[in-house]
């Protein structure tokens, strides 16, 4: 007997694990994102830029904040499944 889902099976979602990670994501988000900026901040002062380049340091460390916070959305969702075949 296989276990593939068969092509008519219907799928629902499952909504605490959605909120669950929903709500983890906002929390951690705000803590990765504040932190590349005043990361980006503090490493502009330390290197003596000026400010087009602490602003640009800044994006590089948001951009490493977007790449940490879609990993963990990735690996939320093995845990916490969203959708679950019936």
């Amino acid at each position: 007997m296989s276990m593939q889902p068969s092509s008519g099976a219907k799928s629902e979602i499952i909504w605490p694990s959605v909120i669950t990670v929903i709500s983890a994501a906002i929390l951690i988000g705000a803590e990765v994102f504040g932190a590349a900026f005043a990361g980006g901040w503090a490493l502009a002062i330390l290197l003596g830029l000026s400010d087009t380049g602490a602003h640009i340091l800044q994006a590089v460390m948001f951009g490493i904040g977007v790449v940490i916070m879609a990993g963990f959305i990735r690996q939320a969702q093995r845990i916490e499944p969203f959708w679950k075949r019936s």
